[in-house]
């Protein structure tokens, strides 16, 4: 959505954009109805992606690569090339192991061969500072207010009577569904939730390969967790919500975090990446990893109304704070226009 909206933004200050993604991507996003040209690039077939990267990059003034595989890719067509090569570095990986070091090594790649990387989060420019980036600065990326739509709302008593919460608090969050630590901890902490009256329920609104293991565990345990379809979208629930609840190993600017504030819906998160900077005091914020310490937030926020209310006003004001639309696209033409204007005479 950040490459569809800053293509439609520059497009709109007449600049030409072209996008190299997967096809899937233009069907998704319609990047050619922003006004950009739209190049189909198999990003996972290396050696295709580097050919069509290096046709499509010949004529280029600058390069804009989103994310760490893009940016290896781009890097790698511009080699030898005196054209700029701009990075955005919009999250980082907690896989651990022989993939922590690879990604590592990319990451070192990337931050040597980029002109300047643009970093969605404070910890981000640092971490590519410290793999060798010539210039690294902070960027955040504004994603659109997701759309309300048209005609009625929905009703919410019924809205939360389908969810099977007519009468109980109602959490919501979103979840890859495979066996990660996030979501040990948070299903760990829904234990502690059993013995409220009403007892709240958690609703988990995400896919994964290990559904039927996690759905197991809810029963065996008999934890109030109910895991939705894979279809459903968290934050379509956040206005029927009590509050949400975002557990993660690291974080940037999460969409359902930004939503949850937004809408003023208050938010527990755990205290890693940009999440601190992101909300300021608009949230409770509680360590990664802790089971006792999120279930104790979230019993004394269910328990404290003047507080919840509090927070969905603080995070209304927060959200006011954050960076538009126009504003990064004002940010970055103006690092495309410096790293231009810089460029050797060809």
């Amino acid at each position: 959505m950040h490459v569809r909206s800053l293509s439609a933004g520059l497009v709109a200050r007449g600049v030409g954009v072209t996008v190299c993604a997967p096809a899937s991507a233009e069907r998704r996003y319609r990047f050619t109805a922003a006004g950009a040209r739209f190049v189909p690039t198999p990003v996972t077939a290396r050696l295709e992606a580097l050919s069509t990267l290096r046709a499509v990059c010949a004529g280029a003034d600058l390069v804009h690569a989103h994310g760490m595989r893009a940016g290896m890719l781009a890097a790698l067509a511009l080699r030898r090339r005196a054209v700029p090569l701009v990075v955005t570095w919009h999250t980082r990986s907690t896989t651990p192991g022989i993939r922590a070091r690879l990604r590592s090594v990319t990451e070192h790649f990337v931050a040597r061969a980029a002109w300047v990387v643009l970093g969605a989060t404070s910890d981000l420019v640092d971490r590519a500072r410290r793999h060798g980036a010539r210039d690294a600065r902070l960027a955040p990326v504004a994603l659109p207010p997701r759309s309300r739509g048209r005609g009625r709302s929905p009703d919410p008593d019924k809205a939360r009577a389908d969810l099977g919460a007519p009468d109980r608090p109602l959490l919501v969050t979103a979840a890859r569904l495979d066996r990660q630590r996030s979501l040990d901890v948070l299903l760990t902490a829904a234990r502690s939730w059993r013995g409220l009256t009403p007892q709240p329920l958690l609703v988990v609104a995400g896919e994964g390969r290990d559904r039927a293991a996690l759905q197991r565990r809810i029963d065996r345990e008999e934890l109030p967790v109910r895991l939705l379809a894979p279809a459903t979208e968290a934050a379509r629930l956040l206005p029927v919500a009590d509050a949400a609840l975002l557990v993660a190993e690291w974080a940037g600017r999460a969409p359902l975090a930004q939503e949850a504030l937004r809408q003023g819906v208050p938010l527990v998160a755990t205290e890693v990446g940009g999440v601190p900077e992101l909300v300021g005091d608009a949230a409770v914020l509680v360590p990664y990893g802790d089971p006792v310490a999120l279930g104790a937030a979230v019993r004394a926020l269910l328990a404290d109304q003047d507080r919840r209310a509090a927070l969905g006003e603080a995070g209304r004001a927060r959200a006011g704070t954050w960076p538009t639309e126009d504003t990064t696209v004002a940010q970055v033409l103006s690092v495309y226009d410096e790293l231009t204007e810089a460029r050797p005479a060809s």
